[in-house]
């Protein structure tokens, strides 16, 4: 079979480095992507698998550079798996206007171009291909300290669920969220970006200190996550999302419980509402 091709946004650091390390392991072909790619080097890549390449997804026409150059190459994109993004840490009433509007800027409004960009290649080209979104389990669970980095995610999930059933089957393009738990990247570390005004009402919490204590103590091995990304890149059938690391396993699954028992116990206000006489069409 012929080598896939993988386009990866935010491969200088963390999941998308080590995914890079896996599809060249394998013997695929990657285009990896950064900000600034003059800084990216990996190990067993040569001119023939792979191509690096500027990619800001905040600008459509750095989008739009990176999958001419793709194309140009590789003459296909297989599978997009968009990991770029950050962390915005901090009570909701210490972040800024402009913080908020640049988490979503990079963790959803850069998601969705890419997402655009990969969905039109796939028709046009008519190779099909499937569509990662890198989330956490933030998209499905609320988590205090970050109110816009999970907003960012849960759009982004919703958002893809919803398109995931626009696409036709002969077109054969694949969704999947992969909703990561703690891991040991930068995210928690150099990444991240804290709340910026000053509000004494929140002096029950410290955001700088609680992210320096997770810091290189979580529990996922990025290289570990990285296989499964691939894994499930390859797959015959991928799922619309997978949880990824033990903590997040777990969350999800109290999450489960939890909208499971809520949903019971308001049943009755919540099917009290139609208008008289009405039948549900089947």
């Amino acid at each position: 079979m012929a080598p896939r091709v993988f386009l990866i946004t935010g491969t200088s650091t963390g999941f998308g480095e080590e995914l890079v390390k896996v599809v060249l392991k394998n013997g695929d072909h990657v285009v990896a992507t950064a900000r600034n790619s003059s800084k990216l080097s990996f190990e067993g890549a040569n001119g023939s698998n792979s191509l690096l390449v500027d990619l800001d997804v905040t600008k459509k026409e750095s989008i739009d550079k990176a999958f001419a150059a793709a194309i140009k190459k590789f003459k296909r994109v297989d599978v997009v798996v968009n990991n770029a993004g950050y962390g915005l840490n901090g009570p909701f009433e210490t972040l800024s206007d402009k913080q908020i509007r640049q988490q979503m800027e990079i963790n959803f409004f850069g998601l969705i171009d890419v997402t655009r960009k990969a969905m039109e290649t796939m028709r046009e080209l008519k190779t099909g291909g499937v569509i990662q979104q890198v989330t956490s389990i933030g998209g499905q669970v609320g988590v205090p300290s970050f109110s816009s980095y999970c907003a960012s995610k849960w759009a982004v999930e919703g958002f893809t669920e919803a398109v995931s059933k626009e696409v036709k089957p002969e077109w054969g393009i694949k969704f999947t969220c992969i909703e990561p738990g703690g891991f040991r990247t930068d995210w928690s570390g150099r990444s991240m970006d804290f709340g910026e005004v000053e509000n004494p009402a929140y002096d029950h919490m410290n955001p700088k200190e609680s992210a320096g204590k997770r810091h290189g103590n979580q529990a996922g091995d990025p290289a570990k996550a990285a296989k499964v990304f691939y894994d499930l890149a390859v797959m015959e059938d991928p799922p619309i999302r997978c949880v990824v690391g033990t903590d997040a396993y777990s969350m999800i699954n109290k999450k489960l419980e939890g909208y499971t028992e809520s949903v019971k116990k308001f049943e009755k206000w919540s099917n009290s509402t139609d208008v008289d006489g009405y039948q549900a069409q089947s």
